[in-house]
């Protein structure tokens, strides 16, 4: 775990649970791809930066789960290093109680204020300031979170972020976290059509052609959407369809859970709502579902 994997000439990756990618921007100077999930990782990138000589220019954030901006503010910290995001992603980095907030839907009791939903603050600047490494290009990848984005580098690495899941893990989970389902199909569409010398996904192998593998993620999709329309055959309320979904794959109920697949779960009715497979209304003062 957090090895140093080279991938092309100005290229890296750390392995770790969500890669974290290094762009040589000289000899002396490099830019990471996302932080690591706390202080701990980004103290093990400071330690992979000094052994190879490298000073930290700015970390360029994919998004703004906690997994990726953990390491924010050490590396800011002990550095000096600039912090870019943009959108939505970066009011989350900057003010991360968003994001436990956001997933439970109210203020979030202190089961969910922990670092695998809440990283510590960081001050963030947007991708269109002056400084920002202009030869690596910012692809939006929306649809796992608000404003998800990749980066293309010079050298044709692509680092994908979050947008596939390993077929591992959906072999064993299933319901992967998304937040708008129309805008990950569309992601999906346009990364099966990408070419790069090397695709890195935060979640996954690094590989030449993800098409197989976006193909896994796109069928994994329409496989939950159909076990919840199974659920919505009757009137049903959105704690009855969640009870089905976590039996039904075998998942283990917590608090984190609840929010995580519960949140998804969500998005995937709105979806089906908004293309017509389900409707939806109110009986006896409870929201029901229903497939049409």
């Amino acid at each position: 775990m957090y090895e140093l994997v080279q991938i092309s000439d100005k290229c890296y990756y750390i392995n770790c649970p969500a890669k974290i990618g290094v762009y040589v921007a000289d000899k002396d100077h490099v830019c990471l791809i996302d932080s690591g999930n706390d202080k701990d990782a980004g103290r093990k990138v400071r330690q992979i930066l000094d052994r190879n000589g490298w000073q930290l220019t700015a970390i360029l954030n994919t998004h703004s789960n906690a997994d990726h901006i953990g390491g924010n503010r050490y590396l800011q910290g002990q550095t000096g290093c600039k912090i870019y995001s943009g959108g939505i992603e970066a009011a989350f980095t900057k003010y991360p109680v968003l994001e436990p907030s956001f997933l439970y839907g109210g203020y979030p009791c202190r089961d969910l204020r922990h670092k695998f939903l809440m990283a510590q603050e960081s001050d963030v600047t947007d991708f269109s300031e002056e400084g920002f490494p202009k030869e690596i290009e910012v692809i939006p990848l929306p649809g796992h979170f608000f404003n998800m984005t990749g980066f293309g580098t010079p050298d044709g690495v692509v680092f994908l972020a979050d947008c596939l899941s390993s077929r591992e893990t959906l072999e064993k989970y299933a319901v992967s976290f998304i937040y708008d389902l129309g805008a990950y199909l569309e992601t999906l569409e346009k990364v099966e059509k990408m070419e790069a010398v090397m695709f890195v996904p935060a979640h996954a192998e690094a590989s030449a052609d993800v098409r197989e593998l976006v193909r896994f993620n796109r069928d994994k999709v329409y496989e939950v959407s159909e076990k919840i329309l199974s659920v919505c055959k009757e009137p049903v309320c959105f704690e009855r369809i969640l009870q089905e979904v976590f039996r039904g794959y075998g998942l283990t109920m917590n608090f984190e859970q609840y929010v995580l697949v519960g949140s998804t779960v969500r998005s995937y009715l709105s979806w089906l709502k908004d293309t017509g497979k389900v409707e939806a209304g109110f009986q006896d003062s409870m929201l029901l579902w229903k497939s049409v």
